[in-house]
C-alpha cells in the first residue's frame, strides 16, 4: 500500500510581500546613491549596487510567486510551488556577480585611493536606508517562514545582508575619518564583497538542494514518526518512508503494512 500526503499552504498575499521588497529596493537606491554621490566612497557604491541587486531579486520574486500560486493542472499535478527554486537561486547569483562587481571597484579605488566628501550627510542617508531594508526584511523573514516560503527567505536573507554590509560601509567610512587613511574605504568593501559571496553561496546551496528534492528537515522527519507511532503499536507497519520539498509543500510517501487477517475495509480505515 502506498499512500501520499502533503501540507499545503496557499496563501493570497505572498504577492505583495514581493512589492514591498520592491519599493523598498527602489528606495534605498535612491537614498545610497545620494550618499555615494555626497562622499564618493566606494564602500558605499558597494551598497548602491546591491541594492540594484536587491530590486532584481525582488522583480524575480513576484514573478515566481504569481506563477507559484497557480492551481494544479494536468501538466502539472503538484502544482507550481516548486518555481520558487528557481527564484532564490537566481538571487543568490546576482548577489555573487555584485560581489565580484564591488571587488573590482574596491580594487580600483586601494591603487588610487580618493579623498571622502561631506562623510556626515552620507553615513546619515545610509542609515536611513539601512532602516528601511532591517524593517521589510523582518516581515519577509516572517512571512517566509509562516507560509513555507524560500523565495521570501531567500529575499529577506538579501536584505539582512544589505543591512550588515551598511553597517561595516558606515563602519569603514567612520574609520576613515577617524584615522585619516583612504584605503580603509576599499579595503571594507572587499570585506564586503566577501560577506556577499558567503549569503549568496548559501541561497543558492539552498536552491539546489530544493531542485534536488532533497529530505524535509530532521526535526519535521522526527514530527512524522511520532504521528505515525500510534498506528504502528495496533500491529501497523510503515516502511520506505521517504520526505522531500517542494517550494512551500512538503511531501510525504511510504508503504503501509496492515494484518493479515485485516478486511479491505479495515486496512482504508
Amino acid at each position: 500500500m502506498r499512500c501520499m500526503t502533503s501540507n499545503t499552504t496557499n496563501p493570497s498575499s505572498l504577492a505583495s510581500y514581493a512589492w514591498l521588497s520592491i519599493a523598498a529596493a527602489i528606495v534605498t537606491i535612491v537614498l545610497k546613491a545620494v550618499a555615494y554621490l555626497v562622499t564618493g566612497s566606494v564602500g558605499l557604491l558597494s551598497d548602491v549596487l546591491e541594492s540594484f541587486v536587491n530590486l532584481a531579486g525582488a522583480l524575480m520574486a513576484l514573478a515566481m510567486l504569481t506563477i507559484a500560486a497557480r492551481p494544479a493542472d494536468e501538466n502539472h499535478a503538484y502544482g507550481h510551488s516548486k518555481v520558487e527554486y528557481f527564484s532564490s537561486g537566481v538571487e543568490g547569483t546576482l548577489i555573487l556577480m555584485a560581489a565580484i562587481g564591488i571587488g573590482v571597484a574596491a580594487i580600483h579605488r586601494l591603487v588610487m585611493p580618493k579623498q571622502l566628501e561631506q562623510v556626515g550627510t552620507g553615513i546619515g542617508v545610509s542609515i536611513a536606508a539601512s532602516l528601511v531594508n532591517l524593517f521589510v526584511a523582518r516581515l519577509l523573514l516572517r512571512a517566509g517562514r509562516q507560509y513555507g516560503s524560500i523565495t521570501l527567505e531567500a529575499n529577506a536573507g538579501h536584505l539582512l545582508t544589505d543591512v550588515w554590509t551598511s553597517a561595516g560601509v558606515v563602519a569603514g567610512v567612520g574609520a576613515v575619518v577617524l584615522t585619516g587613511w583612504q584605503r580603509l574605504d576599499p579595503v571594507i568593501a572587499l570585506i564586503v564583497a566577501a560577506n556577499i559571496v558567503w549569503s549568496g553561496g548559501r541561497i543558492v546551496y539552498k536552491s539546489v538542494s530544493g531542485l534536488m528534492d532533497a529530505a524535509l528537515p530532521a526535526e519535521e522527519r522526527d514530527t512524522l514518526q511520532k504521528v505515525l507511532e500510534p498506528y504502528m503499536q495496533n500491529g501497523v507497519a510503515c516502511h520506505a518512508v521517504r520526505t522531500r520539498q517542494s517550494g512551500r509543500r512538503s511531501f510525504v510517501s511510504l508503504h503501509v503494512l496492515v494484518p493479515g487477517g485485516w478486511t479491505v475495509h479495515e486496512g482504508h480505515c
